[in-house]
């Protein structure tokens, strides 16, 4: 009987034990997770956090670049829009959706020689341009030197014989060229919007004149759902270009114009067809076809909501930007 009782009472130390550990366990997973409640998301916020690398207010922008989750961001103004991302050490990085779908344009043109990009921001365009059409002639324009600087200081942008940086007006710089290009980049945004001057048939015109008959102009907009003006902005350019695709760029509210100074009607796997080739043969890292495929529209006909856009209609003349 003793034995049994000895026994007894070591299975209830046991137990008691083991009840322990187990209630141990559940106040330390309780403390886990209050802290996770209350510390969990102060701590995340905090390593999430930007670094602010640089911060200037120029007569045209407020320029700010920060380091976010090891990413180099260049904006306008304090939480606007992206207006290029960065990956330091990698050139090839093209983190923001419109610029691939920009690069579909390039299927619209022969090999290019003669590449203008309005709008420098922090350079990733002409960068990667430049990579993969190192003969090409490229000029990069935008009207504020700090920005200028700022794509040499913070993005890696570098000037050399193939690849200038110009400090001007878009628009002007345009209207001034003699020497057409075969692609033309319209990438000029200020804080959130294209600059006013800078959608009008007018100024169209002007670009129209320094395209090549078989290049392209590539614009960047923003959509209809933050843009009040996007169908007035498509119907002007469907008045001045004889063919005009908009590709919906994935993941983004942008939307990529490529207007043509000549007929070449296309279907989608007929674009689709000639970007792939083009992302293929340049051996990007990413298919131009399926940016494509999953992105056409084309703009048919009148668009009965907008109204062209001209000159005489801007309300004021505001700083111009790029």
């Amino acid at each position: 009987m003793k034995r049994h009782l000895n026994n007894l009472q070591v299975a209830f130390r046991q137990v008691f034990a083991c009840s322990s550990y187990i209630a141990l366990a559940s106040v330390l997973a309780l403390a886990a997770f209050l802290s996770a409640i209350f510390v969990g998301p102060a701590a995340l916020a905090h390593a999430d956090q930007a670094a602010l690398l640089y911060e200037k207010t120029s007569p045209y922008n407020t320029i700010i670049v920060t380091e976010e989750n090891g990413f180099r961001v260049l904006r306008f103004e304090r939480d606007g829009p992206r207006q290029s991302l960065v990956k330091p050490g990698d050139p090839d990085y093209l983190g923001l959706p419109y610029a691939r779908a920009a690069l579909a344009g390039l299927a619209l043109s022969e090999e290019p020689g003669r590449i203008l990009v309005v709008g420098l921001g922090g350079g990733t365009l002409p960068m990667f341009l430049h990579k993969y059409y190192p003969e090409a002639a490229i000029d990069a324009v935008d009207i504020d030197p700090d920005v200028v600087r700022v794509a040499k200081d913070f993005f890696g942008f570098r000037e050399d014989p193939h690849m200038r940086a110009h400090v001007s007006d878009g628009r002007r710089f345009i209207e001034d060229t003699r020497r057409p290009y075969d692609v033309i980049f319209l990438d000029a945004f200020g804080a959130r919007a294209v600059p006013a001057h800078m959608t009008t048939q007018e100024f169209l015109r002007a670009v129209r004149r320094a395209v090549k008959p078989g290049g392209v102009v590539i614009g960047n907009i923003w959509g209809r759902g933050s843009n009040p003006l996007y169908d007035s902005m498509v119907r002007t350019y469907r008045e001045v270009f004889d063919e005009l695709f908009v590709l919906a760029a994935p993941g983004s509210g942008n939307r990529i114009l490529l207007a043509l100074p000549r007929k070449q009607p296309l279907t989608r796997e007929e674009f689709a067809r000639l970007a792939r080739k083009v992302s293929a043969g340049k051996r990007f890292r990413f298919d131009l076809g399926d940016v494509v495929e999953r992105g056409f529209l084309h703009a048919h006909g009148k668009d009965r909501d907008g109204r062209v856009l001209r000159d005489r209609n801007l309300e004021q003349r505001k700083p111009r930007s790029p």
